[in-house]
């Protein structure tokens, strides 16, 4: 005689809820926007970086692709480095990102959740 064995599990609709709450979203129905704007935003950006001098002696310019989080409270965190151009250039991208002004948060379903960004950050350097 064989016997099977069957196990019924039922969902915790809370725990799925939470997991749901913590998933990082690349889509959203309301995407993630700087307080009072990109314009202003890149105002800060422009204010805030410090050209490395090691690129300026190396004459090191490009786009440096910034990825990171905007959480639901609109902070920005977990920054990784996608395409750099070294020579301090991605440390700099990184330091300014993490003093940016919270960001409005995205929504899904009407609820702020987790959103992951890339940006990329162009460095050019000047004649003065």
């Amino acid at each position: 005689m064989i016997v099977k064995q069957i196990e019924f599990v039922v969902p915790d609709l809370e725990e799925e809820a939470a997991a749901a709450a913590e998933e990082i979203f690349a889509i959203v129905e309301h995407n993630p926007d700087p307080s009072g704007g990109y314009q202003v935003f890149y105002e800060f950006l422009f204010q805030e970086i410090k050209y490395p001098k090691q690129a300026i002696r190396s004459g090191i310019e490009g786009k440096v692709f910034v990825q990171f989080v905007v959480n639901k409270n609109g902070e920005l965190t977990d920054f990784i480095i996608a395409r750099g151009i070294g020579q301090g250039c991605d440390e700099e991208a990184i330091r300014v990102l993490r003093k940016a002004p919270r960001w409005q948060p995205g929504k899904q379903r009407g609820k702020p959740v987790k959103v992951r960004m890339m940006m990329p950050i162009q460095f050019t350097l000047m004649e003065h």
